[in-house]
């Protein structure tokens, strides 16, 4: 029998947010990594410090563009930080490949934290999902919906391993413009990815007749198994 409830997949990427601010967080790469190549190769003096300059200043420029379009500042803030750290880690070593250190330890306390959340049955999708249509923990009390949770969860957690490895070789290679290329191409992509199968994963875990991420059934969490 053919399932019919498609409203939840629109409503599903809607509330993910697709894939904006991924794409914002690429951009002061591209400059870190354009003006190093430009300032190393033209011997500069402090190559290092050229492209921590031109990433900042895409990043602040992004910062007060998404502020002026309405974007919530606590999420302009958290993007213009990450880079600001990432500047001053590789200001401090002399090294430019550890601009990306920062990018490389948050993807492995992503990846735990999520594999962590599915396995204690408090799927970081659901919690997101909820928090974001004011549900607070009402899913968790539809099996089936936390079941879905928590196998579309581990997709989130392989773009997380994905990136590690990738990263980690062309980290310790001290390869800057290929970590910088492989940072853009596995960033908003994977996290476009991500959204665009979270629905069907989840939907896989939903019997015909469930009302969807908006309506959970009042039901005990624990009376079937959630995998």
């Amino acid at each position: 029998m053919a399932r019919r409830n498609p409203k939840p997949d629109a409503s599903l990427a809607h509330i993910l947010g697709g894939h904006g601010g991924a794409i914002d967080a690429t951009v002061p790469v591209v400059g870190f990594v354009l003006v190093f190549t430009l300032a190393d190769a033209a011997a500069w003096t402090s190559p290092i410090a050229w492209a921590a300059g031109a990433a900042l200043l895409t990043a602040v420029v992004i910062a007060v563009v998404r502020l002026a379009g309405g974007k919530q500042p606590r999420a302009v803030l958290f993007g213009l930080l990450g880079v600001a750290v990432a500047v001053l880690v590789a200001l401090y070593t002399g090294r430019a490949v550890d601009f990306f250190l920062v990018q490389i330890v948050s993807n492995a306390a992503s990846a735990l934290a999520w594999a962590v959340s599915i396995v204690i049955r408090w799927p970081l999708l659901g919690v997101v999902v909820g928090t974001l249509l004011g549900q607070r923990t009402r899913w968790r009390r539809d099996p089936d919906l936390l079941r879905g949770y928590q196998r579309a969860s581990w997709l989130w957690v392989g773009q997380y391993l994905v990136r590690l490895a990738v990263f980690l070789p062309l980290y310790v290679a001290d390869a800057v413009v290929p970590l910088g290329i492989a940072r853009v191409v596995l960033t908003w992509p994977l996290v476009a990815l991500c959204v665009a199968l979270s629905w069907p994963v989840l939907r896989s875990a939903l019997p015909d007749g469930h009302r969807g991420l908006r309506h959970p059934a009042e039901g005990d969490a624990g009376s079937r198994s959630a995998t």
